[in-house]
């Protein structure tokens, strides 16, 4: 496979997991939010726990992009094959 394919390759995963990690902290930024924001949501939160549960799993699902779009990133640069498969 020539050089030019393989660069072309690790910045498009690169730019791949940087959408996966603004996305993963878009997520975890929302899922704050909602938890904790006592004007805008908690009325809404407070009357259901299904809400208030989807708050924390919406926050636990943006931490967990977020690091994998950065572990991601680390090993698109570094052409790291073990952080590239975790």
């Amino acid at each position: 496979v020539s050089m030019g394919v393989l660069s072309c390759m690790k910045y498009l995963m690169f730019i791949f997991n940087v959408l996966v990690f603004a996305g993963g902290t878009c997520l975890a930024g929302m899922g704050v939010w909602v938890a904790v924001d006592p004007a805008g949501f908690q009325d809404i939160v407070a009357a259901r726990a299904v809400l208030s549960a989807g708050a924390w799993l919406l926050l636990a699902v943006g931490i967990a992009l977020s690091l994998l779009g950065f572990l991601g990133c680390c090993g698109a640069l570094c052409r790291s094959r073990p952080l590239l498969l975790l």
